[in-house]
């Protein structure tokens, strides 16, 4: 059975380890969109072992951080939800009072045709923040 986390990178990868990746979603209305995706296939977060399932989420809390240092959301939105890809992931959508689909989810009705405008170098920008912020998951354990 293929599955396409497991075939694609699922967006431009900003960091990796063994254990999972960061991407940034081509999303253009949602500058920021990242992903936390566990590299081996599980489809739920129970399916992984304790140990495993606090690292997942030391990243995923650690994405979110740089998230917010570099583009400033009013709001985040983390969500895990796997219906169309049935592999473990994590969405951390930056939502912002000017948002398409503000104060609705991003998949829900559009409120306007804005996109939240981003910085140039946005990927250099998220890289810079997942390191510092993943250094010191590891520093912590």
């Amino acid at each position: 059975m293929s599955c396409l986390l497991c075939d694609e990178l699922g967006g431009t990868v900003l960091w990796r380890d063994d254990f999972c990746r960061v991407v940034r979603a081509d999303e253009p209305d949602y500058p920021g969109f990242l992903r936390v995706i566990l590299n081996a296939h599980v489809k739920e977060m129970t399916d992984l072992p304790a140990a495993g399932q606090q690292a997942l989420l030391r990243v995923v809390l650690a994405t979110e951080t740089a998230l917010r240092e570099v583009v400033q959301p009013d709001k985040v939105n983390l969500a895990s939800l796997g219906n169309v890809v049935s592999h473990l992931h994590w969405h951390v959508i930056p939502r912002f009072t000017d948002d398409p689909h503000f104060p609705n989810p991003v998949w829900g009705a559009r409120q306007r045709d804005t996109p939240h405008a981003a910085p140039p170098d946005l990927n250099a920008l998220l890289r810079a923040a997942l390191s510092r912020q993943l250094a010191r998951v590891r520093e912590t354990g």
